[in-house]
């Protein structure tokens, strides 16, 4: 399989995920809620045609839902989220894969058709991005490492899309973008959502 599908989480522990929306909600309604989030996004990694790589924050854990047989386990490289994302492409294109797609897990719309979706892009494109309207990004997919594409971002800013951009433009590549899907960081964009 030369599709890889790399999946950043936060090991969902009480006051440690979702802190903005535990300002608002409190740390166990943020909690329930990185929950909810964490199963949709395994349900989409698992529509898709892919080899899937889980990359933790702190620690694997082998109790949870994300089952061995379809989620090969990890701990996220120390670092920046550049640097730890740097890391997660690296190995995996050392591994032989041929086109590498990252998302986190706070988009609850995505889907395993825009997963795959991502990967046919990177038959004509040598990146593919999916946009959130906030000027960030709930996907990013190439064909080859490019590092520069994690060096200098002002990591949860509105620049990040802009700047990644600017990045592939500036060594010559190409991109594609997907639908804009919303993310949840805020009580504001849960409740926007009208996820139950």
């Amino acid at each position: 399989m030369k599709n890889t599908l790399l999946i950043f989480i936060r090991n969902p522990q009480l006051g440690k995920v979702k802190t903005r929306l535990a300002q608002t909600l409190g740390d166990e309604e943020a909690l329930r809620i990185y929950q909810i989030l964490l199963k949709k996004t395994r349900s989409a990694a698992l529509a898709c045609e892919a080899e899937r790589y889980l990359f933790y924050s702190d620690f694997v854990d082998e109790q949870d839902d994300w089952a061995p047989a379809f989620f090969q386990k990890k701990i996220q490289h120390r670092g920046d989220l550049g640097a730890r994302m740097e890391s997660a492409f690296q190995q995996t294109f050392e591994s032989g894969a041929k086109k590498v797609i990252i998302i986190g897990s706070d988009c609850p719309e995505l889907s395993g058709e825009t997963l795959q979706q991502a990967f046919d892009l990177l038959d004509t494109a040598d990146f593919v991005l999916g946009p959130v309207p906030d000027g960030g990004y709930y996907l990013l997919g190439m064909k080859a490492l490019e590092s520069s594409v994690f060096h200098n971002i002002e990591w949860s800013t509105e620049t990040v899309r802009a700047k990644t951009i600017e990045k592939i433009l500036a060594v010559g590549k190409s991109y594609a973008l997907l639908p804009i899907l919303s993310d949840v960081d805020t009580e504001e964009d849960w409740r926007g959502l009208m996820i139950r």
